[in-house]
């Protein structure tokens, strides 16, 4: 029979709280590096310190594990980019022009990925979800839009010539042109260019896809 006293004392509410975010933080930064096929519990256990359990004690599961990071990520992001559109509306008088209007979208990814930008590692996370995400995941990103509504109808707003159809086909080109921004891309385009689209400069970049993507909304 087990001694009750030689057991180690139940985690304060305070431990457990540190628990969880270092299973979170270790999980984050596996999943972003390494792939979500590739990290396994105890890989995450063992980068974070702490017990086996814990990744099923504190998330259910691996699987919610990776919700979690993706649906607070996610938000976090939205929430980002909220906030700027929120401030070009104010300083143009409720009817913010389409440049602005970009700049709010793509701005707070393309800021992230600077490698000097702690949340460097959440992008590649979120980059991640796209190809490797669960069927959660997948579900969300196929059906949740609520958050690009706002910046639709800011553009129709911005262009309320431009027919409906058009311009939200114009929205979804320009979001493939923010989602295929990957390092891997880069590498290629500066093949084929000989060198000459080298850009380590996140502004810079930013800049020529406000160019491209605002010329597109405004043709």
């Amino acid at each position: 029979m087990t001694d009750p006293l030689s057991q180690d004392p139940p985690e304060t509410e305070e431990a457990q709280a540190a628990t969880k975010a270092a299973v979170f933080n270790a999980a984050e930064r596996l999943f972003a590096l390494h792939g979500f096929q590739n990290v396994s519990v105890r890989d995450i256990t063992a980068e974070a310190g702490v017990n086996l359990a814990s990744v099923n004690y504190h998330f259910g599961s691996k699987d919610a594990l990776l919700f979690e990071i993706f649906r607070r990520r996610t938000a976090e992001l939205n929430r980002e980019r909220a906030r700027m559109l929120h401030e070009a509306t104010a300083r143009h008088g409720g009817k913010p022009p389409v440049r602005d209007i970009l700049e709010a979208y793509f701005a707070p990814p393309l800021r992230w990925s600077a490698p000097d930008n702690d949340r460097r590692i959440s992008l590649q996370f979120i980059i991640r979800a796209r190809s490797e995400g669960t069927e959660e995941m997948r579900e969300v990103l196929r059906n949740d839009v609520s958050h690009l509504a706002r910046f639709a109808d800011a553009l129709m707003a911005a262009r309320p010539d431009l027919p409906k159809e058009d311009l939200y086909w114009r929205l979804h080109f320009a979001l493939g042109m923010l989602h295929n921004n990957r390092f891997a891309e880069f590498d290629r385009l500066h093949h084929l260019s000989g060198g000459l689209t080298r850009e380590g400069d996140v502004e810079a970049l930013l800049r020529r896809m406000l160019d491209f993507a605002e010329a597109g909304f405004l043709a």
